[in-house]
């Protein structure tokens, strides 16, 4: 599978993803870019999605946000779109909603005539492609994240969630049912520069914002008109204080869409109304909201919470309206009305005043969240995406979980593929090991436990290359690097190299045999060298020792002589030098300066190390 990023490594929304496999593709969103993005006078082309053939192509849409539909009208006519059902809805609403004064949503809400719908939950295939789409919690209603399978390699593509929504306890018990743990994860990172992007929980708002409205009168909140969970929880803060909800119609049919119906959530009394007190729909005069005298009598005799949206109306509304210690809450991000922002709307700083209440909390995961959300999928890798700071997500993440930082347009191409000469890529990295391992190390020298993280299979070694040079993982504890092309039993090729990714010794497999052209072949070490070994053979740590010399056969023997087992399995000697590879051969007389016991293998005075584990003597610190 070859995962690209076209757009979302460096930017905050208009993040276009693709996974290609055997001449499929499967993109997932494609969205307008945000005011202020570095590229948003400058439209993405795609091949297979806004140009080319498109035979083999489809889109997902992880949900009806601007920046990730909002571009759907510019693609091929031909080219399958899928999206959840009330997302469609619900976007289809409000581009019908916004035809008249945008030409972009008369064609979106055309466009979304021949999108398919999916259902949560439930698998469809798309050429190799396998996709689970499962509901997650977002300041969109019906958002999705995807698990992608094509040929053994699962993908995990979250986009954009959180956990302190009202949905959001239902996220563990989801990944364990329909999820389990995946290869890789692509994954939004918004709130990475973000530490004071509050995560208040959706309940703990809808408390606060009850508090205010049994305070105060009279009440008008600018919210987003399709942030559904937020509106039905302000309409139930409303009820809970006795006030009268008022919203206009349009409102009222985006709340309609979602309330009581939708199949998971619509038992829920979140997206219930009480019976007889539905949100008041405000009566229109032509182009106006109409107010009679009875209508503001009620006002001024019951008070109010009035869903409100910058604009002349609502503002001529607002003006015939009791306002006596009125208070204006905003309940959107706050960069709308800093003058500071890329995104500043100067009507809605107008109505907002002077000292709007601020009541908001993000549709973006925290930080500690996602963390979770990893331990549960338990990845070989994360690729950040839908972050402006992707560096600093590999900061925070990169001590337990390897980051692939790519950019706009790069591929990562990794594959799960039973077969020989596929090349393993692998990070070595230093660990302190354990007080309760044994050790006979006489003169107290360090020696460290090896964490071999294991990234990926690829088809060739300069891909593996290539994916190593983007990911950080651990680095100042990074000690080494290894490509392996695989035989049948033992590599083909192996090569190992340094931290700074320079090659530092390579195996190619033949002549490594007495009388090969490569037996004996030099490592570069002498006898009497001091040294680090890296050892595996289920011991998977790194000592310091002393070069003996390159194997001989007379080693050999004396190894032969002096095991027991040795003897049992094999009739004579020459059958156990037979049993050698190799691999085998190209080894190196060590004298380990600390002997390990692991229970199972306890280090004799001298053993074998291959030859390109065994790296010059540095005294690395514990970190």
């Amino acid at each position: 599978m070859k995962i690209t990023i076209h757009r979302g490594t460096n930017q905050i929304g208009g993040c276009v993803t693709e996974y290609e496999h055997d001449g499929w593709r499967l993109l997932v969103d494609y969205g307008e870019e945000l005011p202020g993005s570095p590229n948003a006078a400058n439209p993405l082309e795609v091949e297979g999605l806004t140009h080319g053939d498109i035979t083999k192509s489809a889109l997902l849409i992880t949900h009806y946000h601007g920046d990730h539909i909002g571009k759907i009208a510019d693609l091929p006519a031909q080219l399958p779109i899928y999206m959840g059902k009330i997302a469609k809805e619900i976007q289809s609403a409000f581009s019908h909603h916004m035809s008249s004064v945008s030409e972009s949503n008369h064609k979106i809400a055309q466009r979304l005539e021949t999108v398919t719908v999916f259902n949560p939950g439930e698998k469809f295939e798309f050429g190799p492609f396998e996709i689970l789409p499962i509901i997650i919690d977002h300041s969109a209603f019906d958002a999705y994240a995807f698990k992608i399978e094509a040929q053994n390699l699962t993908v995990f593509h979250t986009g954009d969630f959180r956990t302190h929504g009202f949905r959001s306890k239902t996220l563990p018990k989801v990944i364990e049912k329909y999820i389990g743990r995946v290869d890789y994860i692509v994954c939004e990172a918004t709130n990475i520069k973000r530490p004071d992007a509050d995560a208040v929980k959706e309940y703990e708002l809808q408390w606060k914002y009850r508090e205010a409205f049994q305070e105060n009168k009279y009440n008008i909140v600018y919210a987003s008109s399709t942030n559904i969970d937020r509106l039905f929880g302000l309409y139930h803060a409303a009820i809970r204080a006795k006030r009268p909800f008022y919203v206009d119609s349009f409102q009222k049919k985006i709340m309609d869409i979602v309330a009581g119906r939708d199949k998971i959530w619509g038992k829920s009394d979140l997206y219930k109304y009480k019976e007889g007190r539905e949100p008041i729909v405000l009566k229109r005069n032509g182009d106006e909201f109409l107010i009679t005298d009875s209508f503001k009598k009620d006002l001024e005799d019951r008070g109010y919470v009035l869903i409100a949206r910058a604009g002349k109306r609502f503002d001529n509304l607002i003006s015939e309206m009791p306002s006596e210690g009125r208070q204006t809450y905003l309940s959107m991000w706050k960069g709308y009305i800093d003058k500071q922002k890329a995104a500043y709307n100067p009507d809605l700083a107008k109505a907002e005043g002077e000292k709007p209440i601020y009541l908001h909390t993000s549709g973006h995961c925290d930080m500690k969240s996602l963390g979770e959300l990893f331990n549960m999928l338990k990845p070989r890798a994360i690729i950040p995406i839908h972050t402006d700071d992707s560096k600093s997500f590999a900061d925070l993440f990169c001590e337990d979980w390897p980051i692939l930082l790519l950019n706009d347009g790069d591929s990562f191409s990794p594959v799960n593929i039973p077969a020989k000469d596929m090349a393993y890529a692998k990070i070595l990295c230093l660990e302190k090991p354990d007080e309760s391992l044994d050790a006979d190390n006489p003169d107290g020298l360090r020696w460290w436990k090896l964490d071999d993280k294991f990234i990926g299979e690829f088809r060739s070694r300069e891909e593996a290359y290539d994916a190593l040079c983007h990911i950080v993982y651990r680095p100042e504890k990074v000690f080494a690097y290894e490509i392996e092309v695989m035989g049948l039993i033992d590599p083909n090729i192996s090569i190992i190299y340094n931290n700074d990714l320079s090659v530092h010794a390579e195996y190619r497999k033949g002549g490594h045999h007495p009388k090969g052209k490569d037996f004996q072949e030099n490592s570069g070490f002498k006898p009497g060298d001091k040294v680090l070994c890296l050892k595996y053979s289920g011991m998977n740590a790194v000592f310091p020792a002393i070069v003996v010399g390159p194997i001989t056969k007379e080693y050999l023997r004396n190894e032969y002589k002096n095991d027991d087992e040795a003897q049992c399995f094999y009739s004579s000697f020459n059958d156990y030098l037979n049993n050698w590879t190799d691999w085998d051969w190209d080894s190196i007389i060590v004298r380990p300066l600390v002997r390990l016991n692991f229970g199972w293998e306890k280090m004799d005075e001298t053993i074998l190390v291959n030859r390109i584990y065994i790296f010059p003597f540095k005294n690395y610190p514990y970190l």
